[in-house]
């Protein structure tokens, strides 16, 4: 009997779906596979981060830099998913002026995702902050995924 593999994206239609999307998983490296998720954008090039400037992430990130991200969608059923894994590196981002193009993609993004204010907390600011806080603090690390080997992007339909 075959077994049935599940057919890949080819890479326009992948990054539409990364567009698309705004949540994923980060694996780190540790003592043990640690795996949190992330908020992100994409501008075409590169899949950005943000996160507050404490925590086990931040510890793993500085030690070694190689993750593997992955964003999924699927129906609640599972009748229809997909999915890429992503294997690179996560470099913080030091350019003031890249820093400031990916927190204004994040305020965009909330605004009109109409995500909940709540949010803010994982980027380190208050859910009575407004978004537009994001873009004159400094509360928050800004990356980005960077040296990528490998992107395995699947679906089912």
């Amino acid at each position: 009997m075959d077994i049935l593999k599940i057919p890949p994206m080819e890479k326009k239609e992948y990054d539409k779906f990364i567009d698309e999307q705004y949540v994923s998983r980060i694996a780190f490296k540790g003592d043990y596979p640690y795996i949190a998720p992330f908020l992100y954008v994409f501008n075409g090039k590169f899949i950005y981060f943000l996160s507050t400037k404490y925590g086990k992430k931040v510890e793993l990130i500085k030690s070694d830099p190689q993750v593997a991200v992955e964003i999924e969608k699927y129906n609640s059923d599972l009748s229809q998913y997909r999915f890429v894994t992503l294997r690179g590196q996560i470099k913080e981002v030091i350019s003031e002026e890249e820093k400031m193009d990916v927190k204004g993609m994040f305020v965009k993004l909330i605004k009109e995702k109409d995500l909940s204010l709540n949010v803010m907390a994982a980027l380190g600011y208050s859910p009575q902050d407004p978004p537009e806080s994001i873009l004159n603090g400094e509360k928050c690390y800004v990356w980005k995924l960077v040296n990528v080997k490998e992107i395995v992007a699947l679906k089912n339909s």
